[in-house]
């Protein structure tokens, strides 16, 4: 029972639990800022991919360039 209360004082005066608590939550906006980068980056390639194919639909049937 001795060597039980020690381990719990002992991990509660480490500072290894907090600091991987620290880790996870950077990694976590760390992961949530390249979602999110990575969504405005593939709307934006959406967009100019459709006006790339609208811009060649309209020049394919006028017969001219745009």
């Amino acid at each position: 029972m001795q060597g039980l209360i020690q381990k719990v004082q002992n991990f509660l005066v480490s500072e290894d639990g907090p600091t991987a608590v620290e880790y996870a939550v950077m990694l976590a906006l760390i992961v949530i800022v390249c979602l999110t980068a990575i969504q405005a980056i593939g709307t934006q390639a959406n967009a100019t991919f459709t006006k790339i194919g609208t811009d060649m639909q309209t020049a394919n049937t006028t017969g001219g360039a745009v």
